[in-house]
């Protein structure tokens, strides 16, 4: 039997707001599975009606042949990690995680609980309290007392948002490496975009309740399907444009005065109206005095900012029609970055575009769709 989590038509109102709108959804049996986006996209809410703790407006929700729809969540075969951990702190270690096994009246508890424990890394640690414990370690015993009662999908519910960086890195290679081990369905919810990217072996992007675009994590991130995506995972540069004809395999269009080429396989639209993409770290400078190569799209400004960032150095210019551009630089060689002011031409390889749709409504200001200039996406 295969036991996919499929939501069907799901939608869920509060009155006259719409948190998920008409989502339809399958999870596959043993993936691991992000659901991204802002705050107030809908993710949280359709987690939460997974879990019952909200009752869709309407639709179904199905694991396997299962309908779960109504069921009450302690009836369901799910279990969720929340951000805030939710510990007993009067509990030991051990004793937190043996709690649901105990409720249901489970055999070997303790032999359970010593198995889990083992494979959250926390062997030795059983008789401890959660305020002897680091945040990385408390995480690891909710993880462990949500594995324990065996759920055929584990919900993660912005696990790692009270972690700092690194410990959110590590605990991150934690859960993958779990995942894999045990073969459930992990469900996580998060706004982290680098989180989702690194973990899941699927990533649906939400906007407004909707699921903008669903697929591998580098295929998203390559092709994005609208403006929205490409700079909410990762960040883009995006140009007003027009198709101005065809060149054997690649589109040939025209913005703001200056020609360009994309590969027509790289566009959601192939005439009228449209967005030239691509991504910062794609992008090389020429400083003054040196030539692109020939062939490549080419873009002529003045630097504006720069902000040195260890492995790579990101910079602002501005271009001839006052549009702010962005550019990642490797720092793989010594010397000092390029200086506010000088001038340089930015230059990217033409399969490296891509091409949205512009429809008639969207004008040419494409501020609304930018990330934070310097790379901080929201």
């Amino acid at each position: 039997m295969v036991d996919d989590l499929v939501l069907s038509n799901v939608t869920k109102r509060f009155g006259p707001f719409t948190a998920v709108d008409d989502l339809s959804l399958t999870v596959p049996q043993g993936s691991f599975f992000a659901l991204l986006g802002a705050s107030g996209c809908g993710k949280t809410t359709t987690l939460r009606t997974v879990a019952g703790l909200e009752e869709p407006t309407s639709g179904t929700i199905r694991l396997g042949d299962q309908d779960i729809t109504t069921l009450r969540p302690y009836r369901r075969p799910v279990n969720t990690v929340f951000q805030s951990y939710a510990l007993f702190p009067h509990l030991s270690v051990k004793d937190n995680v043996a709690f649901g096994l105990r409720q249901r009246g489970a055999k070997d508890v303790a032999g359970k609980v010593t198995t889990m424990l083992e494979l959250v890394q926390l062997g030795g640690y059983e008789n401890r309290k959660p305020a002897q414990l680091s945040g990385g370690q408390q995480q690891r015993v909710a993880l462990a007392r949500a594995l324990v009662n065996e759920p055929r999908v584990l919900l993660l519910d912005e696990p790692l948002g009270a972690l700092d960086l690194k410990l959110r890195r590590q605990m991150q290679i934690e859960l993958k490496r779990i995942q894999t081990e045990v073969g459930i369905t992990f469900l996580h919810v998060t706004h982290d975009q680098d989180e989702a990217m690194w973990m899941a072996d699927t990533v649906a992007v939400m906007n407004e309740g909707r699921i903008e675009q669903l697929g591998a994590p580098t295929d998203i991130y390559e092709f994005p399907s609208s403006p929205f995506v490409s700079n909410f995972l990762g960040q883009s540069n995006l140009f007003a444009a027009e198709v101005a004809g065809r060149s054997g395999a690649d589109l040939a269009l025209t913005a703001h005065g200056a020609r360009f080429a994309a590969p027509a396989g790289r566009a959601h639209a192939t005439e009228g109206r449209v967005w030239l993409g691509v991504r910062p770290e794609k992008v090389r400078l020429a400083a003054p005095g040196e030539d692109p190569p020939a062939g490549h799209n080419q873009v002529r400004g003045v630097l504006t900012d720069t902000c040195y960032a260890g492995v790579s150095t990101e910079y602002l210019l501005r271009t001839p029609w006052g549009q702010e551009m962005s550019v990642f630089s490797a720092n793989a060689s010594p010397g000092e970055p390029m200086s506010p002011g000088t001038e340089v031409i930015a230059h990217w390889y033409p399969p490296h575009s891509f091409v949205l749709d512009r429809p008639a409504g969207q004008g040419d200001d494409v501020t609304q769709y930018s990330a934070d200039p310097l790379g901080v996406a929201p």
